[in-house]
């Protein structure tokens, strides 16, 4: 069985780490409903990083609830079939949350990034203006699969299909 450590480090996981810039985080509301929201993050090796302000549903929400899970992958949202290079990073974790009095720093280089100098100045200086207050969002991930359904990576149970 792989480890957490395995399926992070496996060469195509760490790909979609690298050139994916949106998951979708899946979380209990405060209703005890599910919920399932694209979001823009960064992984610092460790843990998955999220910026939002601390007024938005979710942060409330996590704090009572911590368990998340993401899915980050490299599919083709256009095609109605199963794409067969369709490639996912599964992750289940715990949240925390940290409330800045400031502009958080991976949010405004987020923000920016791909700007010529002049434009990257004017647009720190107008993102710091607006948001005065931020909440972090870490996730600590506690599980991860990587599937690669074109290499033939797939869940046990599709794999045990062939054996019947």
């Amino acid at each position: 069985m792989n480890t957490l450590a395995d399926e992070l480090g496996h060469p195509g996981a760490q790909e979609l780490l690298r050139t994916q810039s949106l998951t979708r985080l899946a979380y209990n509301g405060v209703d005890g409903f599910p919920r399932v929201i694209p979001i823009g993050f960064r992984w610092d090796g460790q843990r998955f990083i999220m910026t939002t302000a601390p007024t938005a549903p979710k942060v409330r929400a996590l704090a009572a609830r911590p368990q998340v899970a993401l899915t980050i992958d490299s599919s083709d949202p256009s095609s109605t079939n199963l794409n067969p290079a369709s490639r996912a990073l599964l992750v289940r974790g715990l949240a925390t949350i940290e409330v800045s009095d400031a502009a958080l720093d991976e949010y405004v280089a987020g923000s920016i990034e791909g700007l010529d100098e002049d434009h990257r100045r004017a647009g720190e200086a107008k993102l710091r203006s607006i948001h005065r207050r931020m909440a972090r969002i870490s996730i600590e991930p506690r599980w991860a699969r990587y599937y690669d359904f074109g290499a033939g990576r797939v869940p046990a149970f599709l794999a045990r299909l062939g054996e019947q």
